[in-house]
Protein backbone atom coordinates (compact mmCIF):
# COMPACT_ATOMS: atom_id res chain seq x y z
CA UNK A 1 0.00 0.00 0.00
CA UNK A 2 2.57 2.92 1.00
CA UNK A 3 4.92 1.96 -1.86
CA UNK A 4 2.39 1.97 -4.31
CA UNK A 5 1.26 5.35 -2.86
CA UNK A 6 5.02 6.60 -2.83
CA UNK A 7 5.35 5.08 -6.31
CA UNK A 8 2.18 7.61 -7.15
CA UNK A 9 3.26 10.47 -5.95
CA UNK A 10 7.04 9.93 -7.57
CA UNK A 11 5.81 9.45 -10.53
CA UNK A 12 3.43 12.69 -10.68
CA UNK A 13 6.45 14.57 -9.57
CA UNK A 14 8.66 13.08 -12.54
CA UNK A 15 5.59 13.87 -14.45
CA UNK A 16 5.62 17.64 -13.81
CA UNK A 17 9.18 18.08 -13.08
CA UNK A 18 10.01 16.70 -16.98
CA UNK A 19 7.12 18.98 -18.05
CA UNK A 20 8.32 22.04 -16.77
CA UNK A 21 11.82 20.58 -18.10
CA UNK A 22 10.73 19.99 -21.94
CA UNK A 23 8.85 23.58 -21.67
CA UNK A 24 11.78 25.86 -20.81
CA UNK A 25 13.93 23.78 -23.24
CA UNK A 26 11.37 24.03 -25.94
CA UNK A 27 11.84 27.34 -25.30
CA UNK A 28 15.23 27.60 -26.20
CA UNK A 29 15.31 25.50 -28.92
CA UNK A 30 12.32 27.57 -30.34
CA UNK A 31 14.56 31.26 -30.09
CA UNK A 32 17.77 29.18 -31.49
CA UNK A 33 18.92 29.07 -34.93
CA UNK A 34 20.98 26.49 -36.76
CA UNK A 35 24.41 28.71 -35.86
CA UNK A 36 23.37 28.33 -32.02
CA UNK A 37 26.41 27.28 -29.77
CA UNK A 38 25.59 24.05 -28.00
CA UNK A 39 22.26 22.84 -29.67
CA UNK A 40 22.85 19.21 -28.98
CA UNK A 41 23.07 19.71 -25.39
CA UNK A 42 18.93 21.00 -25.69
CA UNK A 43 18.04 18.47 -28.33
CA UNK A 44 19.35 15.76 -25.87
CA UNK A 45 17.51 17.39 -23.07
CA UNK A 46 14.41 17.30 -25.01
CA UNK A 47 14.32 13.89 -25.81
CA UNK A 48 15.17 12.55 -22.35
CA UNK A 49 12.62 15.01 -21.25
CA UNK A 50 10.18 13.53 -23.19
CA UNK A 51 10.82 9.94 -22.77
CA UNK A 52 10.54 10.87 -19.10
CA UNK A 53 6.95 11.84 -19.67
CA UNK A 54 6.01 9.69 -21.29
CA UNK A 55 7.60 6.81 -18.98
CA UNK A 56 6.02 9.01 -15.67
CA UNK A 57 2.75 9.04 -17.77
CA UNK A 58 2.12 5.01 -18.36
CA UNK A 59 4.01 4.22 -15.12
CA UNK A 60 1.71 6.66 -13.24
CA UNK A 61 -1.27 4.21 -13.17
CA UNK A 62 -1.30 2.22 -10.22
CA UNK A 63 -0.37 -1.45 -10.72
CA UNK A 64 2.34 -3.58 -9.36
CA UNK A 65 4.43 -4.52 -12.94
CA UNK A 66 5.48 -0.40 -12.28
CA UNK A 67 8.26 -1.78 -9.83
CA UNK A 68 9.69 -4.01 -12.24
CA UNK A 69 10.67 -1.17 -14.27
CA UNK A 70 13.77 -0.11 -12.41
CA UNK A 71 16.36 -0.65 -14.98
CA UNK A 72 14.53 1.84 -16.81
CA UNK A 73 14.36 3.84 -14.18
CA UNK A 74 17.90 3.63 -13.50
CA UNK A 75 18.90 4.43 -17.25
CA UNK A 76 16.80 8.08 -16.86
CA UNK A 77 18.34 8.63 -13.92
CA UNK A 78 22.03 8.27 -15.46
CA UNK A 79 20.64 10.09 -18.71
CA UNK A 80 19.40 13.25 -16.42
CA UNK A 81 22.78 13.36 -14.67
CA UNK A 82 24.24 13.61 -17.99
CA UNK A 83 21.92 16.35 -19.07
CA UNK A 84 22.57 18.13 -15.96
CA UNK A 85 26.53 18.00 -16.59
CA UNK A 86 25.80 19.15 -20.04
CA UNK A 87 24.01 22.15 -19.16
CA UNK A 88 26.49 23.40 -16.47
CA UNK A 89 29.38 22.71 -18.93
CA UNK A 90 27.12 24.70 -21.62
CA UNK A 91 26.41 27.95 -18.97
CA UNK A 92 29.56 27.50 -17.22
CA UNK A 93 30.52 30.41 -15.05
CA UNK A 94 29.12 33.51 -17.71
CA UNK A 95 25.79 33.55 -15.34
CA UNK A 96 27.42 33.65 -12.22
CA UNK A 97 27.69 30.78 -9.18
CA UNK A 98 26.10 27.71 -10.87
CA UNK A 99 24.78 26.98 -7.78
CA UNK A 100 23.62 30.69 -6.38
CA UNK A 101 20.08 30.50 -7.27
CA UNK A 102 18.69 33.99 -6.67
CA UNK A 103 17.34 34.21 -9.79
CA UNK A 104 16.04 31.27 -10.74
CA UNK A 105 12.87 31.22 -12.27
CA UNK A 106 11.48 29.36 -15.63
CA UNK A 107 10.40 32.67 -16.58
CA UNK A 108 12.58 36.19 -16.69
CA UNK A 109 16.54 36.44 -17.87
CA UNK A 110 18.04 33.47 -19.32
CA UNK A 111 20.16 33.09 -16.71
CA UNK A 112 17.37 32.07 -14.61
CA UNK A 113 15.83 30.11 -17.33
CA UNK A 114 19.44 27.66 -17.87
CA UNK A 115 19.35 28.15 -13.88
CA UNK A 116 15.92 26.46 -13.33
CA UNK A 117 16.46 23.80 -16.32
CA UNK A 118 19.45 22.69 -14.48
CA UNK A 119 17.92 22.39 -11.09
CA UNK A 120 14.72 20.49 -12.66
CA UNK A 121 17.35 17.94 -14.38
CA UNK A 122 18.99 17.57 -11.34
CA UNK A 123 15.95 16.73 -9.28
CA UNK A 124 14.90 14.32 -12.32
CA UNK A 125 18.03 12.66 -11.96
CA UNK A 126 17.46 12.18 -8.07
CA UNK A 127 13.25 11.28 -8.32
CA UNK A 128 14.27 8.57 -11.52
CA UNK A 129 17.35 6.85 -8.92
CA UNK A 130 14.69 7.04 -5.76
CA UNK A 131 12.27 5.28 -8.61
CA UNK A 132 14.82 2.71 -8.84
CA UNK A 133 15.72 1.84 -5.67
CA UNK A 134 12.20 1.67 -4.68
CA UNK A 135 11.54 -0.74 -6.98
CA UNK A 136 14.42 -2.56 -6.28
CA UNK A 137 13.12 -2.77 -2.73
CA UNK A 138 9.87 -3.90 -4.06
CA UNK A 139 10.85 -6.87 -6.22
CA UNK A 140 13.44 -7.84 -3.16
CA UNK A 141 10.95 -7.93 -0.54
CA UNK A 142 8.62 -9.64 -3.12
CA UNK A 143 10.91 -12.29 -3.87
CA UNK A 144 11.67 -12.89 -0.29
CA UNK A 145 8.13 -13.60 0.58
CA UNK A 146 7.79 -16.16 -2.36
CA UNK A 147 10.57 -17.81 -0.87
CA UNK A 148 9.37 -18.34 2.51
CA UNK A 149 5.76 -19.27 0.99
CA UNK A 150 7.35 -21.98 -0.93
CA UNK A 151 10.03 -23.13 1.39
CA UNK A 152 8.71 -26.39 3.39
CA UNK A 153 7.62 -26.30 6.80
CA UNK A 154 10.38 -26.69 9.72
CA UNK A 155 10.43 -29.13 11.95
CA UNK A 156 10.47 -28.15 15.55
CA UNK A 157 14.19 -28.25 17.29
CA UNK A 158 13.33 -31.39 19.68
CA UNK A 159 12.22 -33.06 16.54
CA UNK A 160 14.52 -32.94 14.04
CA UNK A 161 16.23 -36.17 14.67
CA UNK A 162 12.99 -38.29 15.89
CA UNK A 163 11.66 -40.73 13.99
CA UNK A 164 8.78 -41.81 14.12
Amino acid sequence: MIPGLFNIILRAAELAFAAVVAGITGWVLHKSNDYTPGLGRFIYTEVIAALSIITAFIFLIPFSSSFIHYPWDFFLSVCWFVSFGLLVHFIGDSCGYIFNWNNVAPEGDMCGKFKANIAFSFILAICFLVSAFVGIWWNRRRERRAAVAAAPPRRAWYRRHHRV
